[in-house]
């Protein structure tokens, strides 16, 4: 399925279909969970763009295929070699940009979270309309086990989500993972339906919203101008902290026990050399 007409390179990873006014993003890759790989996010983010100015698309439901929502962001996969200066811009750029897909959309959008998500799915998850999750879903944001800073404007947004306890518990050394039950309570999703109903239930909600006219807006009353600031300060954090020692290695650890080769090589030198181009930054 293809209604947007994206390219074909984006139809690789993502399909979209409308039905009565709503516009389903399907991720589909599920072998690979989902991963946010640069493609996957050109990909989504080539949809949503579409999606915005498409006469037919009045809401959105963002989704994934198979038994993962998202694994996340493929770290390996998009940082390399070059100057440090320049790498910092990169981070701080695609970072800031991945959220601002979200954020700056202009119609309604609700997440149908199908299984597990993990970092950037969860938090971009949390900047639109609402969020629907299936029960087997759970939801992990590990930015302190692996060294680096909260984005896609968590540090915020998540206490007025789900209260300062429950943020600290997901986005501190705890690492908590709440199940769909527990993020229903926690304040984090909105509606929690058996699997197999998911969908249904997700384009029921959709059409209700346009039925009552339903704005593009923010859960936890969240303002746009807000979101965008703390988007911007949290892009520069995260790079700083991704050009720091630990995490470096972190990941070079990380990525050979997976056999991994080559990105796994490329943090590792990123941390060898880091005595000399942190001068440079």
């Amino acid at each position: 399925m293809n209604e947007l007409n994206l390219t074909a390179s984006a139809a690789e990873y993502v399909q979209t279909s409308v039905k009565e006014g709503v516009l389903t993003i399907l991720m589909n890759k599920p072998k690979k969970l989902n991963g946010w790989t640069g493609e996957m996010m050109e990909a989504f983010t080539e949809a949503f763009s579409k999606a915005a100015t498409s006469e037919s698309t009045k809401a959105v439901i963002f989704t994934g295929a198979g038994h993962y929502f998202s694994a996340g962001v493929n770290l390996g996969g998009t940082l390399e070699v070059m100057h440090p200066k320049k790498l910092h811009a990169m981070i701080v750029n695609h970072n800031q940009q991945l959220f601002e897909a979200f954020l700056r959309f202009p119609k309604p959008i609700l997440v149908a979270v199908n299984g597990p998500a993990i970092g950037a799915s969860v938090t971009s998850a949390t900047l639109c309309n609402g969020i629907i999750a299936s029960e087997n879903a759970t939801f992990l944001t590990p930015f302190a086990a692996l060294g680096i800073t909260p984005e896609g404007c968590s540090s915020i947004h998540f206490a007025r989500l789900m209260g300062e306890k429950n943020a600290q518990r997901m986005l501190g050394t705890e690492g908590w993972k709440p199940d769909a039950a527990q993020a229903l309570e926690a304040g984090l999703v909105q509606w929690v339906v058996p699997q197999e109903q998911l969908q249904v239930e997700a384009q029921k909600i959709a059409q209700d919203w346009l039925v009552k006219g339903e704005p593009r807006g923010f859960l936890a009353g969240s303002q746009l101008e807000e979101l965008e600031r703390a988007n911007e300060r949290e892009s520069k954090e995260l790079a700083d902290a991704f050009l720091g020692g630990a995490f470096l290695l972190g990941q070079f650890k990380f990525l050979w026990s997976k056999k991994k080769r080559v990105p796994s090589l490329v943090f590792l030198t990123l941390w060898l050399l880091r005595p000399l181009w942190a001068r440079l930054l």
